[in-house]
């Protein structure tokens, strides 16, 4: 039996673990977690190194982060997808993206499941990875109080002058840092479809991620938010009086948000080890919609069972933004309106176009 060792650290119950080791079914792989925020670079890169199994003559660096747009990781881990793979499958669990994006800079992983404004960020700054693959699409979600979800039915965009008015305050909401894919689809949100001013019209501050938001919804403590699943089941299952006013779908279909980004020496030195990766990434999609209630508890079990409970894992399930895919060229319109926002936010030096930002050459040779 393998073992490895967790190190995480944080605040909120998303992050209680500290140190724990768990032991886990031999293979030709042994996954290592690390917080990318505890550790820096260079660390992980040592760590990196010390991990994965025997037999295999090649390696692949995978990184991840413990949210649910990566389920495709969950699943390819815990249905033992990557034994498949002709190499030594290393997996380093990061807290955020800024982790990943830190570490990937040093080209120390070949491939990283994230958001696509950090991997728009790798891109930019380092111009050696592209994205090959979709994990979802269409995964943002807008909550607000029950109170004005109520206003915002009956007045619509009006409603948050009448909230300021009443309240004597901006309906002010909490998400992601700015730049990020949860703050930029809101943006879109407010300024495309609603004709609203984020700077003036509203107050939005930044929390951090999925956990701080979760934590302030559960306290009332922000009148909402954007965020992809499961925060919005689980702030509907537990009663913490917000509801969903606005979906991605209905306004950008085709939103990214979790992407499959790829360094260049493995796209262009081990093409088939990449195709291979992509293969299984397909078939992790193909089990997550035929199978809901395992692909649930395999993301309960990667993620926490603290943190998502199995059952409200498998209700997130049924969302309309829990719409896995692995076809890069379904996102491709609304890339190209993130790449403006995070061009103008100044997340990027300038504004990506499609072909700088994908590859879809890997996954096209694998659907054919």
């Amino acid at each position: 039996m393998a073992r490895f060792t967790v190190i995480w650290e944080g605040k909120g119950t998303e992050n209680k673990r500290r140190v724990m080791t768990k032991q886990t079914r031999s293979t030709r792989r042994r996954y290592l977690q690390a917080t990318g925020g505890a550790l820096g670079a260079a660390g992980l890169t040592a760590l990196a190194g010390c991990s994965g199994g025997g037999g295999s003559t090649e390696s692949l660096s995978v990184a991840y982060m413990p949210i649910y747009p990566d389920m495709q990781h969950f699943v390819m881990e815990k249905e033992g997808y990557y034994d498949a793979l002709d190499a030594d499958v290393e997996a380093t669990e990061f807290s955020d993206g800024p982790s990943i994006v830190q570490a990937y800079a040093t080209g120390d992983y070949d491939v990283a499941l994230f958001g696509v404004v950090p991997a728009m960020i790798v891109i930019d700054k380092t111009g050696f990875a592209k994205v090959t693959a979709a994990n979802i699409q269409n995964a943002m979600q807008i909550l607000a109080r029950d109170e004005f979800a109520a206003m915002y039915d009956e007045q619509g965009k009006d409603a948050f002058a009448a909230w300021e008015a009443e309240k004597g305050e901006k309906f002010t909401f909490g998400t992601f840092p700015p730049g990020s894919v949860p703050d930029i689809l809101l943006r879109y949100w407010l300024e495309q479809e609603l004709g609203l001013d984020p700077g003036s019209d509203v107050n939005i501050e930044s929390l951090g991620g999925a956990g701080p938001v979760r934590q302030a919804l559960a306290a009332g403590k922000i009148d909402g938010t954007s965020i992809m699943e499961p925060v919005p089941t689980i702030a509907n299952e537990k009663g913490m009086g917000y509801s969903s006013i606005a979906w991605a779908g209905d306004f950008m279909p085709g939103q990214p948000a979790a992407v499959t980004m790829m360094h260049d020496d493995l796209r262009n030195d081990r093409p088939e080890l990449a195709k291979s990766f992509l293969e299984q990434h397909k078939k992790a999609t193909a089990f997550t919609e035929n199978n809901p209630d395992a692909a649930a508890k395999h993301a309960s079990d990667v993620i926490g069972s603290d943190a998502l409970p199995v059952d409200l894992a498998r209700k997130a399930m049924d969302s309309p933004a829990s719409d896995f895919i692995s076809n890069p060229h379904q996102i491709e319109s609304g890339t190209e309106t993130f790449a403006a926002y995070a061009n103008r936010l100044g997340k990027t030096s300038t504004e990506l176009s499609v072909d700088q930002i994908f590859d879809y050459s890997l996954y096209d040779s694998v659907s054919e």
